[in-house]
């Protein structure tokens, strides 16, 4: 594969991303303007991203990469058992260290029923389960695969997780300390959900924890930070002002509770693979080819 294809396919990638988030977006807005309540609208939204995502993702490797969609992470849909659990435990723990070691008091955003419901419905269909599978798709499926067959597994998980960390800089007017944070935190999770791809063999699996961490972090229920969320129905306040805790600017998704587990995650994913390479190699030789 050439340099310039690889390159094309990456950035194609991306446009994939940004074109099935404004159409979706922009199909919700126009229910709204018939009445149709928000949350429904934000489900709707989230449906419509997650699935124009995939078809434009499969269009795109189909016709102009000429690879199929399988080879880039995106086998048919199964998910592990094991990686659902850790989706789970990994946000309930970082909350747990900070509600349970960390003082702080609880604000409530005053939000009426309507908005606890559109709230919530925005934050688990569109920012949790649709824009956790849809940056897997194009992250750890098509990105990181394209960069594998071009370079090494290395660069693959490298520069992807890198680029993922960026992204969730441009446009934010952070100072550069939190930028820096941001950026570590985010390349470091963006291997973490390289090694859970590369483990399991597909997308769905990095999908449904990167897909957990999101409603349960930053869903809309229950935020943590230094200061009241007033896009979350509750925020616990922490008293602590250190910015190593708190995750600065971000919030506590850069702070160092939440890297400590992004680093335990990717380190028990990378015994899983090495454990799985062994057998691997142990059958070869009970097995050799004649």
């Amino acid at each position: 594969m050439s340099t310039r294809k690889t390159i094309g396919g990456a950035l194609g990638a991306i446009i994939v991303l940004i074109v099935a988030q404004i159409l979706a977006q922009l199909v919700a807005s126009l229910f709204v303007l018939v009445k149709i309540p928000e949350g429904i609208c934000n489900i709707i939204a989230g449906i419509i991203y997650v699935g124009l995502a995939f078809v434009l993702s499969e269009l795109f490797s189909k016709r102009l990469l000429k690879i199929k969609i399988e080879n880039l992470g995106m086998p048919k849909f199964s998910i592990k058992a094991k990686w659902i659990i850790v989706g789970v435990l990994l946000p309930v723990t970082v909350k747990a260290v900070y509600l349970f070691f960390f003082s702080g008091k609880y604000v409530s955003s005053g939000m009426n029923s309507n908005q606890i419901f559109s709230t919530l419905s925005a934050g688990i269909a569109f920012t949790g389960i649709a824009a956790g599978f849809v940056e897997e798709m194009v992250f750890r499926g098509v990105i990181l695969n394209l960069l594998k067959e071009k370079w090494n597994i290395k660069v693959a998980v490298l520069i992807p997780s890198v680029l993922f960390g960026l992204v969730h800089i441009i446009g934010m007017d952070f100072s550069i300390i939190s930028s820096l944070l941001v950026l570590i935190a985010g390349t470091m999770v963006g291997i973490m959900f390289s090694m859970v791809a590369i483990e399991s063999g597909s997308v769905w699996n990095s999908g449904i924890v990167h897909s957990l961490w999101n409603i349960l972090i930053i869903g809309g229920g229950l935020s943590i930070s230094e200061k009241a969320d007033e896009y979350s129905v509750m925020t616990y306040v922490l008293d602590s002002k250190d910015f190593v805790f708190t995750g600065g600017e971000f919030g506590i998704e850069s702070s160092i509770i939440a890297l400590l587990g992004y680093v335990i995650v990717t380190l028990a994913a990378i015994c899983m693979i090495k454990k799985k390479s062994k057998s691997v190699i142990s059958i070869k030789k009970q097995n050799p080819v004649c």
